[in-house]
């Protein structure tokens, strides 16, 4: 008949405005118990207390249930606190731009207790001169979702687990980073030593390139190097395994997926093995293709894109060309290691004689 939460009481503070005994509060744990009456007991290790509620709003940092504003009786003397007094919060932590990320793992369970807690977290974020919060919610706390939006939030991105909103609290124009503007792909060209370039058809490709050889291309993942996403994307589609040797050229465009950019790096691959065995999930075929009739292709010849990119790949065949090296690289600003890609400048490289 009753349903029961814990409570924690910081103060009381009786009718003439004093605190109570702190001998008689400290450490003291309550259960908060809702009757249809809306009469309410506080149970405990103290002495015996009601309250009574003329409010049935619930609010609480840690998701337990009790009223807003109530009035407790303790010996017959009575007391009353606001929870809004208590700045009850989400729990958070803050980024290093002056906002605030709310911890996704503790989200109250109840959402009418999210909705209560958010409103007067994002008030207190404000008095605190934050900007923006971020707010992630799972896939399985979804019904989260509307009360965020109803609350001000905005999309920022969504992955398969979560969805990231956000919120800007001061005024005018958000400054808070888009959600990422760029998907990278790769192309590898690899030329074996009987002149040969290693090419594929796709299963699902427009009606323009039916029929046509093309370099193994794909899609670099998450917290994947340029370089080994390639060598992945070759023996994924062709089950050739390959060594990066450079990159020659990248290609940028836009509005190609959901209006978003698209960089699309070209590279050389020297072969480690020649075995031939196609990803049927997205090959037709695969095969190792004579240089000369790969070019003569009409979807090449007939394209300047695809035709400049291969006089790069016979120009740096060659040596006439240089394409951009990997070299690891630390830098001092943020401790990271990454990969800047750059012209080999010795003057005697024997791979390179281009001026």
């Amino acid at each position: 008949m009753f349903d029961s939460s814990p409570m924690s009481l910081s103060k009381l503070v009786n009718s003439s405005g004093n605190m109570l005994s702190s001998s008689l509060l400290s450490s003291r744990h309550f259960t908060c118990v809702k009757s249809p009456a809306l009469l309410y007991h506080l149970r405990g290790s103290s002495p015996k207390a009601t309250y009574l509620s003329a409010s049935n709003k619930v609010i609480s940092s840690v998701g337990q249930e009790c009223p807003e504003n109530f009035r407790y009786h303790v010996h017959g003397t009575s007391f009353s606190e606001s929870m809004r007094e208590r700045k009850v919060l989400l729990d958070a932590f803050d980024d290093e731009y002056g906002g605030v990320i709310i911890d996704a793992e503790k989200l109250p369970s109840n959402p009418r207790v999210f909705a209560s807690v958010l409103h007067s977290s994002l008030s207190h974020w404000r008095t605190q001169g934050k900007e923006g919060v971020w707010l992630k919610l799972p896939v399985q706390r979804s019904e989260l979702v509307p009360i965020a939006v109803e609350e001000g939030f905005e999309y920022h991105h969504a992955e398969r687990g979560y969805v990231m909103m956000t919120y800007w609290l001061p005024e005018g124009p958000s400054l808070l980073p888009a959600n990422a503007s760029h998907q990278v792909g790769v192309g590898g060209f690899v030329i074996n030593d009987y002149n040969e370039v290693l090419v594929v058809q796709e299963k699902y490709c427009a009606p323009a390139l039916v029929g046509f050889w093309k370099l193994p291309t794909g899609f670099i993942n998450e917290s994947e190097e340029i370089f080994s996403g390639v060598v992945r994307e070759v023996k994924e589609e062709t089950g050739v395994d390959t060594e990066f040797a450079e990159v020659v050229a990248f290609r940028h465009v836009h509005n190609v997926a959901f209006e978003k950019s698209d960089l699309f790096f070209i590279c050389m691959l020297r072969p480690l093995s020649t075995h031939i065995f196609i990803d049927h999930l997205e090959i037709q075929a695969a095969k190792w293709m004579p240089l000369v009739e790969f070019i003569e292709q009409p979807q090449i010849q007939e394209d300047k894109m695809f035709k400049k990119i291969i006089d790069i790949c016979l120009a740096r065949l060659g040596k006439r060309y240089c394409g951009l090296h990997a070299h690891r690289v630390v830098s001092r600003f943020d401790g990271k290691t990454s990969f800047l890609y750059y012209n080999l400048i010795e003057p005697l490289d024997e791979n390179c004689a281009a001026s």
